[in-house]
């Protein structure tokens, strides 16, 4: 086990608590920043409120890495937002072709010393075992879902330029609205709306 610790006194207490077990290694340092595990590896762990996010990006973005599992407390609304079909984030959609994201429980302020503002959420996440997009379209599809998002109120046929009887058939296959937006599509939709239009793009 590596147990990754940002301030420098508490690593110290963790070296001293429990440094007498040699499968434990504590680095002092920033997990935005730490190198990861060229292994296959599993991270554990309380992520500060303020940076979640973005240590979930820096685990989650690259499918090709030996991540396996992620089970973690965040802040609860962040929690809710990556796990949730509807509405999508764009940052969900990035990662949700490769992972299954999970809100398992809510934990309340109170259960903390000292309680922090707001409530946390258990958040796990796994591996799918068959990915719903392949590496090589990776890159083409997260910039399709970029370009829907990046006119998120417009409807999604015109901010991606499609022509009327495509969207058509897709809305009606899919069985979503003729004037969705881009977060009223779960990831299962835009993979079908990329194996429709997103190589040709």
């Amino acid at each position: 086990m590596i147990a990754i610790e940002l301030d420098p006194a508490l690593a110290s207490f963790l070296r001293h608590d429990l440094g007498g077990d040699p499968r434990l290694t504590v680095v002092c340092g920033n997990a935005l920043r730490v190198p990861l595990p060229r292994d296959p590896f599993r991270v554990v762990g309380n992520l500060p409120f303020g940076s979640g996010t973005r240590i979930l990006q820096r685990l989650l973005d690259d499918p090709r890495s030996g991540l396996a599992r992620v089970d973690v407390l965040i802040q609860y609304e962040a929690a809710r937002k990556r796990a949730q079909a509807a509405p999508s984030t764009l940052a969900t959609l990035r990662w949700s072709p490769w992972w299954d994201l999970r809100l398992v429980r809510m934990v309340r302020r109170t259960a903390f010393v000292p309680p922090p503002s707001v409530d946390a959420g258990l958040l796990a996440i796994e591996r799918r075992a068959e990915p719903l997009v392949s590496d090589r379209d990776r890159g083409a599809y997260r910039r399709l879902v970029a370009d829907g998002f990046a006119h998120a109120a417009t409807p999604l046929a015109r901010a991606l330029g499609m022509p009327r009887r495509t969207w058509a058939a897709f809305a009606h296959e899919r069985g979503v609205p003729n004037d969705a937006r881009a977060a009223e599509l779960d990831v299962f939709d835009w993979v079908a709306l990329f194996e429709r239009i997103g190589r040709r793009r």
